[in-house]
């Protein structure tokens, strides 16, 4: 887990520092393309966002299909960014999940 960092607006390279090993892992293993990832910041849960064969997003994490093909993430008051389908309300340490 990494803090949470300020990235360029017009920046295309917007991998968390610590899910870049991950991510190259990932590419490097398989055909799935890595269309987004968040290590959670320590607020929200891991997530890794694979384009699958029929276009669908899905999130290798949690084993979600996410019903988007754009706007994955939300963000919260606070400026971090989570994906409404894998906020964990049960889990007492990623409180006020889904925050708008």
């Amino acid at each position: 887990m990494c803090k949470v960092k300020k990235y360029h607006g017009t920046s295309n390279t917007r991998i968390d520092e610590c899910m870049v090993k991950v991510v190259n892992l990932i590419y490097t293993c398989s055909r799935f393309k890595v269309i987004a990832c968040c290590c959670g910041h320590g607020k929200y849960n891991q997530s890794i966002i694979l384009k699958t064969i029929n276009g669908n997003a899905f999130d290798l994490v949690s084993n979600t299909i996410i019903p988007r093909k754009r706007n994955i993430y939300k963000r919260d008051k606070q400026g971090y960014y989570y994906i409404p389908e894998v906020v964990n309300t049960n889990n007492p340490t990623n409180k006020n999940k889904g925050e708008k």
